[in-house]
């Protein structure tokens, strides 16, 4: 089941300060017991959905929400690759970080992480898209629509190898 009052919390922060797409949003959690999977760990799908769901807090912060209406776009997960380290459980607490680290052509690039007492517990990259009627808006016409100002940063060494073996993966799969 979809977190219907987490989603909420995550949508009044827009109350807090705006934020520019390439800035850091810090939210904090706790493992409920219904995000336990049978081994007394945040199960990992439900790790995906809080990610999401940070995701859509920096969305709201950086405006991008409200130029998604105006605009009548959409935005999609084109792809993605997570790290789970160490384990979270029940009833422990969290911080998540997410922010956007820059884009390219076709897609925008987030980095989002769950730390606890200092250690990182996973990180996922996602490459995500905004898409109209006529297909994908490039990223920089997203980011202008933002007010952001400039280019892409740079992105880091082992996104672009991330992104280029992407490219070599065979779609559809072979099986």
């Amino acid at each position: 089941m979809y977190p219907i009052i987490r989603m909420g919390k995550a949508l009044i922060h827009r109350r807090k300060e705006p934020l520019d797409i390439l800035d850091t949003v810090v939210s904090h959690h706790i493992a409920w017991p219904w995000d336990i999977d049978p081994w007394k760990d945040l199960n990992n799908g439900r790790i995906l959905t809080l990610f999401d769901l940070g995701r859509i807090q920096l969305a709201q912060r950086a405006g991008l929400n409200a130029a998604l209406m105006r605009n009548r776009w959409g935005i999609v997960v084109a792809g993605n690759t997570t790290r789970y380290r160490k384990r979270i459980t029940m009833m422990q607490r969290f911080e998540m970080r997410t922010r956007c680290i820059g884009w390219d052509h076709r897609f925008l690039y987030m980095e989002q992480a769950m730390w606890r007492g200092g250690e990182c517990c996973n990180h996922i990259l996602i490459r995500g898209a905004i898409t109209s009627r006529a297909g994908i808006v490039p990223p920089a016409e997203v980011a202008a629509a933002l007010g952001h100002t400039g280019p892409s940063p740079d992105l880091p060494l082992w996104v672009q190898d991330w992104i280029k073996a992407e490219g070599e993966r065979p779609w559809p799969p072979s099986f």
